[in-house]
Protein backbone atom coordinates (compact mmCIF):
# COMPACT_ATOMS: atom_id res chain seq x y z
CA UNK A 1 0.00 0.00 0.00
CA UNK A 2 1.71 3.14 -1.22
CA UNK A 3 1.58 6.20 0.99
CA UNK A 4 3.65 8.40 -1.35
CA UNK A 5 2.09 11.77 -2.14
CA UNK A 6 0.01 11.89 -5.31
CA UNK A 7 -1.11 14.88 -7.34
CA UNK A 8 -4.41 14.93 -9.15
CA UNK A 9 -2.81 17.24 -11.71
CA UNK A 10 -0.20 14.59 -12.52
CA UNK A 11 -2.76 11.98 -13.57
CA UNK A 12 -3.35 13.32 -17.05
CA UNK A 13 -2.30 12.80 -20.65
CA UNK A 14 1.38 13.78 -20.95
CA UNK A 15 1.63 12.83 -24.64
CA UNK A 16 2.13 9.66 -26.62
CA UNK A 17 5.81 9.72 -27.57
CA UNK A 18 7.09 6.38 -26.25
CA UNK A 19 10.56 6.55 -27.77
CA UNK A 20 13.12 5.61 -25.15
CA UNK A 21 10.42 4.71 -22.60
CA UNK A 22 11.37 1.09 -22.05
CA UNK A 23 11.09 0.92 -18.24
CA UNK A 24 7.82 -0.19 -16.63
CA UNK A 25 7.04 -0.09 -12.92
CA UNK A 26 4.13 -2.33 -11.93
CA UNK A 27 2.53 -1.76 -8.53
CA UNK A 28 -0.29 -3.99 -7.31
CA UNK A 29 -3.25 -2.04 -5.92
CA UNK A 30 -3.83 -2.57 -2.16
CA UNK A 31 -2.28 -5.99 -2.69
CA UNK A 32 -2.88 -7.77 0.63
CA UNK A 33 -6.46 -6.55 0.91
CA UNK A 34 -7.13 -7.27 -2.75
CA UNK A 35 -5.82 -10.84 -2.38
CA UNK A 36 -8.30 -11.42 0.45
CA UNK A 37 -11.18 -10.00 -1.60
CA UNK A 38 -10.17 -12.18 -4.57
CA UNK A 39 -10.36 -15.37 -2.52
CA UNK A 40 -13.43 -14.22 -0.56
CA UNK A 41 -15.62 -12.47 -3.18
CA UNK A 42 -18.24 -11.71 -0.53
CA UNK A 43 -15.87 -9.01 0.79
CA UNK A 44 -16.05 -7.04 -2.46
CA UNK A 45 -17.14 -3.46 -1.85
CA UNK A 46 -16.45 -3.63 1.88
CA UNK A 47 -13.70 -1.80 3.80
CA UNK A 48 -11.13 -4.60 4.25
CA UNK A 49 -8.26 -3.90 6.63
CA UNK A 50 -5.29 -6.26 7.00
CA UNK A 51 -4.12 -6.31 10.60
CA UNK A 52 -5.58 -7.65 13.81
CA UNK A 53 -4.77 -7.35 17.48
CA UNK A 54 -4.68 -4.30 19.71
CA UNK A 55 -0.88 -4.04 19.41
CA UNK A 56 -0.66 -4.51 15.64
CA UNK A 57 -0.46 -1.96 12.85
CA UNK A 58 -2.39 -1.90 9.57
CA UNK A 59 -0.49 -3.72 6.83
CA UNK A 60 -2.92 -2.79 4.05
CA UNK A 61 -6.40 -1.38 3.51
CA UNK A 62 -8.78 -1.67 0.59
CA UNK A 63 -9.77 1.49 -1.27
CA UNK A 64 -13.17 1.32 0.43
CA UNK A 65 -11.39 1.83 3.78
CA UNK A 66 -9.37 4.88 2.67
CA UNK A 67 -12.21 7.43 2.97
CA UNK A 68 -12.39 6.62 6.69
CA UNK A 69 -8.78 7.74 7.08
CA UNK A 70 -7.31 4.25 7.40
CA UNK A 71 -3.74 3.92 6.12
CA UNK A 72 -0.89 1.45 6.38
CA UNK A 73 1.36 1.60 9.49
CA UNK A 74 -1.55 3.02 11.49
CA UNK A 75 -2.26 1.26 14.82
CA UNK A 76 -5.09 -1.23 14.38
CA UNK A 77 -6.74 0.19 17.50
CA UNK A 78 -7.03 3.58 15.79
CA UNK A 79 -8.24 1.99 12.54
CA UNK A 80 -11.03 0.28 14.49
CA UNK A 81 -12.12 3.64 15.91
CA UNK A 82 -12.06 5.28 12.47
CA UNK A 83 -13.77 2.40 10.70
CA UNK A 84 -15.69 0.20 13.16
CA UNK A 85 -17.60 -1.43 10.29
CA UNK A 86 -14.35 -2.56 8.66
CA UNK A 87 -13.52 -6.22 8.06
CA UNK A 88 -10.26 -6.83 9.93
CA UNK A 89 -8.25 -9.84 8.75
CA UNK A 90 -4.88 -11.26 9.86
CA UNK A 91 -1.83 -11.03 7.61
CA UNK A 92 -1.36 -14.20 5.54
CA UNK A 93 2.12 -13.70 4.10
CA UNK A 94 2.57 -17.24 2.71
CA UNK A 95 -0.57 -16.74 0.60
CA UNK A 96 0.44 -13.25 -0.57
CA UNK A 97 3.93 -14.48 -1.51
CA UNK A 98 2.40 -17.41 -3.42
CA UNK A 99 0.14 -15.11 -5.45
CA UNK A 100 3.03 -12.69 -6.01
CA UNK A 101 5.29 -15.45 -7.33
CA UNK A 102 2.57 -16.61 -9.72
CA UNK A 103 2.08 -13.06 -11.05
CA UNK A 104 5.79 -12.68 -11.71
CA UNK A 105 6.04 -16.15 -13.31
CA UNK A 106 2.77 -16.27 -15.25
CA UNK A 107 2.52 -12.65 -16.37
CA UNK A 108 5.67 -10.53 -16.11
CA UNK A 109 8.07 -13.27 -17.23
CA UNK A 110 5.95 -13.94 -20.31
CA UNK A 111 7.01 -10.53 -21.63
CA UNK A 112 10.73 -10.48 -20.78
CA UNK A 113 13.29 -12.00 -18.46
CA UNK A 114 14.54 -8.51 -17.56
CA UNK A 115 12.41 -8.24 -14.44
CA UNK A 116 13.46 -6.80 -11.08
CA UNK A 117 11.38 -7.84 -8.09
CA UNK A 118 11.35 -4.99 -5.58
CA UNK A 119 8.89 -6.44 -3.10
CA UNK A 120 5.96 -8.82 -2.91
CA UNK A 121 3.70 -6.31 -4.69
CA UNK A 122 5.90 -4.34 -7.09
CA UNK A 123 8.57 -4.72 -9.70
CA UNK A 124 10.37 -3.14 -12.64
CA UNK A 125 10.65 -4.40 -16.21
CA UNK A 126 13.00 -3.41 -19.02
CA UNK A 127 10.87 -4.11 -22.09
CA UNK A 128 13.35 -2.81 -24.66
CA UNK A 129 14.27 -6.29 -25.97
CA UNK A 130 10.57 -7.24 -26.14
CA UNK A 131 9.45 -4.39 -28.41
CA UNK A 132 10.09 -6.32 -31.63
CA UNK A 133 7.24 -8.59 -30.61
CA UNK A 134 5.03 -6.23 -28.60
CA UNK A 135 5.55 -3.05 -30.70
CA UNK A 136 5.06 -0.56 -27.83
CA UNK A 137 5.49 -0.27 -24.04
CA UNK A 138 1.85 0.81 -23.71
CA UNK A 139 0.69 -2.39 -25.41
CA UNK A 140 2.67 -4.39 -22.86
CA UNK A 141 1.23 -2.39 -19.96
CA UNK A 142 -2.34 -2.95 -21.17
CA UNK A 143 -1.71 -6.70 -21.61
CA UNK A 144 -0.21 -7.02 -18.12
CA UNK A 145 -3.18 -5.32 -16.47
CA UNK A 146 -5.63 -7.45 -18.44
CA UNK A 147 -3.86 -10.74 -17.62
CA UNK A 148 -3.52 -9.92 -13.91
CA UNK A 149 -7.24 -9.19 -13.77
CA UNK A 150 -8.19 -12.32 -15.75
CA UNK A 151 -5.96 -14.76 -13.86
CA UNK A 152 -6.09 -13.38 -10.32
CA UNK A 153 -9.05 -10.95 -10.10
CA UNK A 154 -6.55 -8.27 -9.02
CA UNK A 155 -5.70 -4.84 -10.37
CA UNK A 156 -2.36 -3.13 -10.79
CA UNK A 157 -1.09 0.27 -11.87
CA UNK A 158 1.71 0.74 -14.39
CA UNK A 159 4.13 3.61 -14.90
CA UNK A 160 5.98 3.89 -18.23
CA UNK A 161 9.10 6.04 -18.55
CA UNK A 162 12.75 6.12 -19.60
CA UNK A 163 14.10 5.35 -16.11
CA UNK A 164 13.15 3.71 -12.81
CA UNK A 165 12.56 6.94 -10.87
CA UNK A 166 9.95 8.36 -13.25
CA UNK A 167 8.34 4.97 -13.88
CA UNK A 168 7.77 4.46 -10.14
CA UNK A 169 6.41 7.97 -9.63
CA UNK A 170 4.16 7.47 -12.67
CA UNK A 171 2.67 4.23 -11.32
CA UNK A 172 2.04 5.90 -7.95
CA UNK A 173 0.10 8.69 -9.64
CA UNK A 174 -1.74 6.24 -11.92
CA UNK A 175 -3.37 4.52 -8.93
CA UNK A 176 -5.71 2.85 -8.68
CA UNK A 177 -5.92 0.56 -11.70
CA UNK A 178 -4.35 2.90 -14.23
CA UNK A 179 -1.50 3.51 -16.68
CA UNK A 180 0.59 6.66 -16.87
CA UNK A 181 3.13 7.31 -19.62
CA UNK A 182 5.68 10.10 -19.11
CA UNK A 183 7.53 10.90 -22.38
CA UNK A 184 11.29 11.36 -22.00
CA UNK A 185 11.05 14.99 -23.11
CA UNK A 186 8.64 15.79 -20.24
CA UNK A 187 10.12 13.87 -17.34
CA UNK A 188 11.79 16.95 -15.81
CA UNK A 189 8.48 18.85 -15.97
CA UNK A 190 6.69 15.89 -14.38
CA UNK A 191 9.06 15.48 -11.44
CA UNK A 192 9.40 19.21 -10.76
CA UNK A 193 5.69 19.63 -10.11
CA UNK A 194 5.94 17.21 -7.19
CA UNK A 195 6.43 17.85 -3.46
CA UNK A 196 9.76 16.69 -2.02
CA UNK A 197 8.26 13.65 -0.30
CA UNK A 198 7.06 12.31 -3.65
CA UNK A 199 10.69 11.49 -4.49
CA UNK A 200 11.54 7.93 -3.36
CA UNK A 201 14.28 8.19 -0.75
CA UNK A 202 13.35 11.63 0.58
CA UNK A 203 11.96 10.94 4.03
CA UNK A 204 10.96 13.21 6.91
CA UNK A 205 14.54 13.81 8.07
CA UNK A 206 15.93 14.82 4.67
CA UNK A 207 12.81 16.86 3.91
CA UNK A 208 13.25 18.76 7.18
CA UNK A 209 16.91 19.44 6.40
CA UNK A 210 16.06 20.75 2.92
CA UNK A 211 13.20 22.83 4.32
CA UNK A 212 15.65 24.48 6.71
CA UNK A 213 17.51 25.76 3.64
CA UNK A 214 14.29 27.08 2.11
CA UNK A 215 13.82 24.13 -0.28
CA UNK A 216 10.19 23.02 -0.18
CA UNK A 217 9.60 21.53 -3.65
CA UNK A 218 11.40 19.54 -6.31
CA UNK A 219 11.26 22.58 -8.59
CA UNK A 220 13.20 24.59 -6.01
CA UNK A 221 15.64 21.71 -5.61
CA UNK A 222 16.29 21.68 -9.36
CA UNK A 223 17.62 25.25 -9.26
CA UNK A 224 20.63 24.23 -7.14
CA UNK A 225 23.88 22.75 -8.43
CA UNK A 226 25.67 19.81 -6.85
CA UNK A 227 28.13 21.98 -4.93
CA UNK A 228 25.31 23.88 -3.24
CA UNK A 229 23.49 20.65 -2.44
CA UNK A 230 26.63 19.06 -0.99
CA UNK A 231 26.90 21.99 1.42
CA UNK A 232 23.33 21.42 2.55
CA UNK A 233 23.28 17.65 2.98
CA UNK A 234 26.98 17.12 3.84
CA UNK A 235 27.25 14.23 1.38
CA UNK A 236 28.59 14.52 -2.19
CA UNK A 237 26.89 11.23 -3.11
CA UNK A 238 23.50 12.36 -1.84
CA UNK A 239 23.99 15.74 -3.53
CA UNK A 240 24.65 14.00 -6.85
CA UNK A 241 21.53 11.85 -6.48
CA UNK A 242 19.33 14.81 -5.54
CA UNK A 243 20.63 16.80 -8.52
CA UNK A 244 19.81 13.91 -10.86
CA UNK A 245 16.32 13.23 -9.56
CA UNK A 246 15.34 16.90 -9.50
CA UNK A 247 15.78 16.87 -13.28
CA UNK A 248 14.01 13.55 -13.73
CA UNK A 249 17.16 11.52 -14.27
CA UNK A 250 18.13 8.17 -12.73
CA UNK A 251 21.33 6.19 -13.33
CA UNK A 252 20.04 2.91 -11.85
CA UNK A 253 19.58 -0.09 -14.10
CA UNK A 254 17.32 -3.13 -13.85
CA UNK A 255 18.79 -5.69 -11.45
CA UNK A 256 17.36 -9.08 -12.37
CA UNK A 257 18.81 -11.09 -9.48
CA UNK A 258 19.24 -8.67 -6.61
CA UNK A 259 21.29 -10.05 -3.72
CA UNK A 260 19.88 -10.11 -0.20
CA UNK A 261 20.34 -6.61 1.27
CA UNK A 262 19.55 -7.36 4.89
CA UNK A 263 18.18 -10.03 7.20
CA UNK A 264 16.17 -8.99 10.24
CA UNK A 265 13.83 -10.02 12.99
CA UNK A 266 11.55 -7.89 15.15
CA UNK A 267 8.68 -8.40 17.56
CA UNK A 268 5.96 -6.27 19.14
CA UNK A 269 5.44 -6.63 22.89
CA UNK A 270 1.98 -7.59 24.14
CA UNK A 271 2.36 -4.66 26.55
CA UNK A 272 4.81 -1.79 26.32
CA UNK A 273 8.09 -2.81 27.98
CA UNK A 274 9.14 -0.45 30.75
CA UNK A 275 12.02 -2.53 32.13
CA UNK A 276 15.31 -3.42 30.43
CA UNK A 277 15.38 -7.17 30.87
CA UNK A 278 12.32 -8.09 28.72
CA UNK A 279 13.75 -6.04 25.86
CA UNK A 280 17.15 -7.69 26.19
CA UNK A 281 15.51 -11.12 26.18
CA UNK A 282 13.68 -10.24 22.98
CA UNK A 283 16.83 -8.84 21.37
CA UNK A 284 18.63 -12.07 22.25
CA UNK A 285 15.89 -14.09 20.54
CA UNK A 286 16.06 -11.83 17.48
CA UNK A 287 19.87 -12.17 17.38
CA UNK A 288 19.51 -15.97 17.40
CA UNK A 289 16.99 -15.83 14.54
CA UNK A 290 19.09 -13.44 12.45
CA UNK A 291 22.21 -15.57 12.95
CA UNK A 292 20.33 -18.72 11.98
CA UNK A 293 18.99 -17.08 8.82
CA UNK A 294 22.45 -15.80 7.88
CA UNK A 295 23.87 -19.32 8.09
CA UNK A 296 20.96 -20.87 6.19
CA UNK A 297 21.55 -18.36 3.36
CA UNK A 298 25.35 -18.86 3.55
CA UNK A 299 25.86 -15.17 4.30
CA UNK A 300 28.07 -13.11 6.60
CA UNK A 301 27.22 -9.64 7.94
CA UNK A 302 29.42 -6.68 8.72
CA UNK A 303 26.74 -4.28 9.98
CA UNK A 304 24.37 -4.95 12.87
CA UNK A 305 21.41 -2.65 13.55
CA UNK A 306 19.07 -2.39 16.53
CA UNK A 307 15.58 -0.94 16.03
CA UNK A 308 13.35 0.30 18.85
CA UNK A 309 9.80 1.58 18.44
CA UNK A 310 8.46 3.55 21.39
CA UNK A 311 4.97 3.85 22.85
CA UNK A 312 4.25 7.00 20.79
CA UNK A 313 5.07 4.97 17.59
CA UNK A 314 8.26 6.94 16.95
CA UNK A 315 11.35 4.80 16.44
CA UNK A 316 15.14 4.89 16.54
CA UNK A 317 17.81 2.76 14.94
CA UNK A 318 21.49 2.49 15.68
CA UNK A 319 24.06 0.45 13.77
CA UNK A 320 27.61 -0.73 14.17
CA UNK A 321 29.91 -2.02 11.45
CA UNK A 322 32.53 -4.55 12.46
CA UNK A 323 35.80 -5.38 10.74
CA UNK A 324 35.26 -9.12 10.89
CA UNK A 325 32.00 -10.39 9.29
CA UNK A 326 29.90 -12.67 11.46
CA UNK A 327 27.01 -15.14 11.38
CA UNK A 328 26.64 -16.26 15.01
CA UNK A 329 24.50 -14.97 17.86
CA UNK A 330 27.57 -15.27 20.08
CA UNK A 331 29.07 -12.37 18.11
CA UNK A 332 25.90 -10.50 17.19
CA UNK A 333 24.19 -10.28 20.58
CA UNK A 334 27.04 -8.51 22.47
CA UNK A 335 26.99 -5.84 19.74
CA UNK A 336 23.22 -5.61 20.00
CA UNK A 337 23.15 -5.13 23.74
CA UNK A 338 25.86 -2.44 23.55
CA UNK A 339 23.84 -0.59 20.91
CA UNK A 340 20.71 -0.95 23.03
CA UNK A 341 22.38 0.50 26.13
CA UNK A 342 23.96 3.30 24.11
CA UNK A 343 20.61 4.23 22.52
CA UNK A 344 18.86 4.58 25.86
CA UNK A 345 21.80 5.60 28.04
CA UNK A 346 21.41 2.65 30.40
CA UNK A 347 24.61 2.17 32.39
CA UNK A 348 27.95 2.09 30.63
CA UNK A 349 27.68 0.09 27.42
CA UNK A 350 31.43 -0.65 27.54
CA UNK A 351 31.43 -1.41 31.24
CA UNK A 352 28.35 -2.84 32.90
CA UNK A 353 27.13 -5.85 30.94
CA UNK A 354 23.62 -5.53 29.59
CA UNK A 355 23.06 -9.21 30.32
CA UNK A 356 23.59 -8.47 34.01
CA UNK A 357 21.20 -5.54 34.23
CA UNK A 358 18.67 -5.99 36.99
CA UNK A 359 15.22 -7.04 35.84
CA UNK A 360 13.78 -3.94 37.46
CA UNK A 361 16.14 -1.52 35.66
CA UNK A 362 13.69 1.09 34.36
CA UNK A 363 13.75 2.30 30.76
CA UNK A 364 13.73 6.04 30.07
CA UNK A 365 10.99 5.40 27.47
CA UNK A 366 8.46 2.60 27.15
CA UNK A 367 9.25 0.30 24.21
CA UNK A 368 6.57 -1.14 21.95
CA UNK A 369 8.76 -3.09 19.52
CA UNK A 370 12.38 -4.19 19.31
CA UNK A 371 14.36 -5.82 16.54
CA UNK A 372 17.74 -6.72 15.09
CA UNK A 373 18.92 -6.70 11.49
CA UNK A 374 22.15 -7.65 9.72
CA UNK A 375 23.30 -5.91 6.55
CA UNK A 376 26.44 -5.22 4.49
CA UNK A 377 26.24 -8.89 3.53
CA UNK A 378 28.60 -11.15 1.62
CA UNK A 379 28.59 -14.85 0.81
CA UNK A 380 30.60 -17.19 3.01
CA UNK A 381 32.46 -18.76 0.08
CA UNK A 382 33.62 -15.37 -1.23
CA UNK A 383 34.56 -13.75 2.08
CA UNK A 384 38.09 -14.33 3.37
CA UNK A 385 38.24 -14.32 7.18
CA UNK A 386 41.47 -14.07 9.13
CA UNK A 387 41.36 -16.54 12.02
CA UNK A 388 41.87 -15.07 15.48
CA UNK A 389 43.77 -16.63 18.37
CA UNK A 390 40.42 -17.54 19.95
CA UNK A 391 39.37 -19.33 16.76
CA UNK A 392 42.61 -21.33 16.72
CA UNK A 393 42.27 -22.27 20.39
CA UNK A 394 38.60 -23.20 19.88
CA UNK A 395 39.54 -25.39 16.93
CA UNK A 396 42.26 -27.10 18.98
CA UNK A 397 39.78 -27.73 21.79
CA UNK A 398 37.26 -29.10 19.32
CA UNK A 399 39.90 -31.36 17.80
CA UNK A 400 40.84 -32.76 21.22
CA UNK A 401 37.15 -33.30 22.03
CA UNK A 402 36.62 -35.14 18.76
CA UNK A 403 39.63 -37.41 19.38
CA UNK A 404 38.49 -38.09 22.96
CA UNK A 405 35.01 -38.88 21.70
CA UNK A 406 36.37 -41.27 19.07
CA UNK A 407 38.40 -43.10 21.75
CA UNK A 408 35.37 -43.41 24.04
CA UNK A 409 33.26 -44.80 21.21
CA UNK A 410 35.96 -47.36 20.39
CA UNK A 411 36.11 -48.48 24.03
CA UNK A 412 32.33 -48.80 24.20
CA UNK A 413 32.32 -50.87 21.03
CA UNK A 414 34.95 -53.29 22.43
CA UNK A 415 33.11 -53.65 25.72
CA UNK A 416 29.85 -54.39 23.93
CA UNK A 417 31.57 -57.02 21.81
CA UNK A 418 33.72 -58.78 24.44
CA UNK A 419 31.82 -58.02 27.67
CA UNK A 420 33.75 -58.89 30.86
CA UNK A 421 36.74 -60.12 28.88
CA UNK A 422 37.46 -56.51 27.99
CA UNK A 423 38.35 -55.91 31.61
CA UNK A 424 41.21 -58.39 31.44
CA UNK A 425 42.89 -56.54 28.57
CA UNK A 426 43.07 -53.31 30.50
CA UNK A 427 39.91 -51.68 29.28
Amino acid sequence: MSTSPRLAAAKRDWGHDESGCTILHIDMDAFYASCEVARHPGLRGKPVIIGTGIRSVVSAASYEARPFGVNSAMPVSRARRLCPQGVFLPVDMPYYRHISQRIFDEVFSKVTDRVERVSVDEGYMDVGPALLRWKSPSAIAHWIRTRVRQLFSLTCSVGIASNKLIAKMASTNAKPDGILLIPQSRQAEFVQMMPLRAIPGIGPSLEKKLNSWGISSVEALSRLDETQLAGMVSSPGMAHTLHLVSHGNDERVIVMHAPEKSIGSERTFANDARLAQPVLALLRSCSDEVASNLRSHHLLARTITVKLRFDDLSYRTKAQTVERPCDTAQTIYPLVRELFQDMLGIGDPHGQSASKLREDTPLPRAIRLAGVSASNLSTTHSTPIQATIDDILDEQDSSRERKHGETERAVDSIRQRYGKRAIHIGL
